[in-house]
């Protein structure tokens, strides 16, 4: 598990290009039959990807020494969306089968969890997000049918887009976990624009559906002091509070925003005038 120690926003303003990537870029998400795991001391999250292919990934009983429990979910939820061929994972004994762009939840106390795919040919390719929790909510699949979908945005400011619920209250009851998947239609090319911060969650962008020679410019940073990065297919960015977060790709793409904090209000958001951005 690799360790990401938060980063005020004076000190971000004086990093240079290979400081931002190694602040908030995780780049090697998926590794065939492993889990990686970032975890970010910015509320606790760990961000994370597992790609089973011959055989079940399971977590390792070392990850309750990072977490300080004695198993990895004692003390956490997890929710994971896959973007790869068919899952199945197994909770506690129970099955759970998971296509692409389906989600799945798994709540805190969960001891004996394993992720397998259905064809080796086609693995899964299952994208997670984990967060403390203080008490157990039931497992639940979500398909995308059961999403909570919200169509926003114009074609004429190349931002024509549907957000997918996967976890959020209209659906299921989580600690404090949220999740979802936003997808651009064709020609479109922001994903959140004009940006926002929300000085009462952090969250996380996972951007993937994107060719090899194409990128996202993912902005950051306050929004009188903004950075960039460059962020290629299935590549993550870590926002804190404090910082927008928007991004223009090269051409359309999918993206899987993950929040934890004080509170479960999507709307619950600082708006930032396009005037005022520098």
């Amino acid at each position: 598990m690799e360790i990401r120690q938060p980063i005020h926003s004076e000190h971000a303003r004086t990093l240079d290009t290979a400081g931002l990537r190694r602040q908030f870029l995780v780049e090697d998400l998926f590794v065939p039959e492993q889990a990686t795991l970032t975890y970010s001391q910015i509320d606790r999250i760990i961000v994370g990807g597992i790609q089973p292919v011959n055989q079940a990934v399971r977590f390792s009983p070392e990850l309750g020494r990072h977490t300080g429990t004695d198993f990895f979910l004692q003390r956490r939820e997890l929710g994971l969306i896959n973007i790869g061929g068919d899952a199945v994972v197994e909770v506690d004994g129970r099955r759970y089968e998971v296509a692409a762009r389906e989600a799945l939840y798994i709540g805190q106390g969960a001891k004996e969890v394993a992720f397998s795919s259905v064809d080796p040919a086609k693995p899964a390719k299952l994208y997670f997000n984990c967060a403390p929790a203080h008490t157990h909510y039931p497992n639940k699949k979500i398909t995308l049918a059961e999403a909570s979908p919200e169509t926003l945005g114009d074609a004429k400011t190349s931002n024509r887009r549907t957000i997918y619920k996967f976890l959020v209250p209209d659906v299921l009851p989580t600690c404090q976990l949220l999740m979802g998947m936003t997808q651009l239609e064709p020609g479109s090319l922001w994903n959140t624009m004009p940006c926002h911060t929300h000085e009462r969650r952090m969250e996380v962008y996972f951007y993937f559906d994107m060719p090899a020679d194409g990128v996202v410019f993912h902005m950051l940073g306050e929004p009188s002091e903004t950075r960039h990065l460059v962020v290629r297919n299935e590549q993550a960015v870590i926002a804190p509070s404090w910082s927008i977060h928007s991004g223009v790709g090269t051409q359309a793409y999918t993206f899987i925003w993950g929040m934890v904090g004080e509170n479960q209000v999507f709307k619950d958001m600082d708006h930032v005038p396009m005037t005022s951005l520098r």
